[in-house]
């Protein structure tokens, strides 16, 4: 009967560790899975095609912009583990050349370690152009990435030869007297001067800055939705040696309070549009008209300053020199910015020349935790000005627009009807009578105490003290070894 008892009781226990020993066995297994032997891949991101070179550059030519991005593809459970890229660029021969790098020769070999759900890109090369190559010559180049824990995943890229460099003017160019909210504009021009013709038409893109905006549309450019950014295309093949405008101006108007903006344009040869451009314009399509070539090489990118009308009035903020004579004091001295405008860049400087019987001791400041005496150079003549560069780190306007900084005045002595000057400077500023201000120096007298420790009487008296002191130190000294006692202790007997 004890047998029988038993057996159900000791079933049981071998029913726990049974799934004891299963579960055992699958934590064993568990790092199998860990390691990424299921759910791990990778991609390329390259582009399907690239442009190289122009074929006007020729040998010249260098270019290390093309990367080889190897992402590990979102949603794995793993990281991709010691990943390698082999880069084939054998087929680049006679169109191209590859610089020195690891791997040697026209096979480059890219380590890119261990990537856990990201990305990473780099260089395999930088390719060199070749004499003799043409617009649309191409070559495929190859490349194969593997990791320890995934199968090898391969991708292709087309390198072509572009088409011939196209220059606009050479000179920074300026416009004045834009008026905001007025329609302005500007008519872009260039040249080529290759022995190519742009047989894949021709792109142009033109960039508006500080409150500009572009208000032509014609059709055949594409915008960004704030109309900042354009790139418009032509089908036209600009012929070797020949230069162009378009037909009719490209308007645009700047924005309330701006005081400069600007306007960059660039052409090219290879007219594919940017991803982030996909507002097309709705007007009447912009052609191009050929005129003379002079003035158009050199640049191949056109940069217009525009300067409106809009004005930014600095007024001088100043202060008076009150105290008696021996006293240093604080003045706070700067600009007040009466606008409409305030200056972005180029903000200007004001100028502070002292007050006649006053020395400028300190123009103290605090920039980033640091004390310093000198927010504004000194004159290296005496008499001369301080120069406040509004333009420094070290100062900054208010909310108010006005800038200030502290000037400490020694008063030397009284000088009826003195007074300095502060002069602001702006290029912007277009109302000179108030850019001037007076300083006055309004000294008393000095305190009767100050005559007697003022420095000029103090510093002589030091000396003549110190000197009287160390007499009556000598007589006392002479006077107690007359009276010492011979055989005493004092006369060391």
């Amino acid at each position: 009967m004890p047998i029988r008892t038993a057996r159900p009781h000791m079933g049981r226990w071998r029913g726990v560790l049974v799934a004891f020993l299963v579960a055992l066995l699958l934590t064993a297994a568990a790092p199998a899975v860990a390691d990424g032997s299921g759910g791990t891949g990778l991609r390329f991101e390259a582009p399907g095609t690239f442009v190289m070179y122009s074929a006007d550059e020729g040998a010249k030519a260098a270019n290390g912009a093309f990367v080889l991005p190897v992402a590990v593809v979102p949603g794995n459970t793993g990281p991709a583990r010691n990943i390698e890229a082999v880069v084939d660029a054998s087929a680049l021969a006679g169109v191209a050349r590859v610089g020195k790098g690891s791997g040697g020769g026209w096979v480059r070999t890219c380590e890119h370690g261990t990537l856990d759900n990201d990305g990473e890109s780099m260089p395999p090369f930088t390719l060199h152009g070749v004499d003799g190559a043409k617009p649309g010559d191409s070559g495929t180049v190859t490349y194969t990435a593997s990791a320890d824990n995934m199968a090898s995943v391969t991708g292709t890229t087309r390198m072509i030869v572009g088409g011939p460099t196209l220059y606009g003017p050479e000179e920074l160019g300026r416009m004045t007297g834009v008026e905001p909210g007025k329609p302005a504009s500007l008519t872009p021009r260039f040249s080529n001067p290759s022995r190519f013709s742009t047989q894949r038409g021709i792109a142009l893109r033109i960039t508006a800055q500080g409150g500009l905006v572009l208000t032509a549309r014609p059709r055949n450019c594409s915008y960004n939705p704030t109309f900042t950014d354009a790139w418009c295309t032509f089908p036209a093949k600009a012929a070797p040696r020949t230069a162009y405008r378009t037909s009719s101006p490209l308007t645009f108007t700047a924005a309330p309070g701006e005081l400069t903006g600007t306007l960059e344009y660039s052409w090219s040869s290879d007219p594919r549009r940017p991803a982030e451009l996909t507002v097309r314009g709705t007007g009447a399509p912009l052609t191009l008209t050929r005129t003379p070539e002079g003035g158009i090489h050199g640049a191949t990118g056109t940069v217009t300053v525009v300067e409106t009308t809009v004005q930014a009035d600095y007024a001088a903020d100043t202060g008076t020199v009150r105290g008696r004579v021996g006293d240093t004091v604080s003045v706070p001295l700067g600009v007040r910015g009466l606008g409409p405008g305030r200056p972005a860049d180029e903000r200007g400087r004001f100028e502070v020349v002292p007050p006649e019987g006053t020395t400028v001791t300190s123009i103290p400041y605090t920039f980033e935790d640091t004390d310093g005496k000198w927010a504004c150079a000194r004159s290296k003549k005496p008499g001369g000005a301080f120069v406040c560069d509004l333009d420094s780190d070290v100062l900054w306007p208010g909310d108010d627009g006005t800038t200030s900084v502290v000037f400490r005045f020694r008063i030397d002595r009284q000088v009826p009807g003195a007074h300095g000057t502060i002069r602001t400077y702006n290029p912007y500023d277009r109302t000179p009578g108030n850019d001037t201000a007076r300083i006055p120096l309004e000294a008393s007298p000095a305190p009767p105490y100050r005559a007697v420790v003022r420095p000029a009487v103090l510093i002589p008296a030091v000396p003549a003290a110190v000197a009287a002191a160390a007499a009556g130190v000598a007589h006392r000294r002479r006077r107690c070894r007359a009276v010492a006692v011979p055989g005493s202790s004092a006369d060391g007997s």
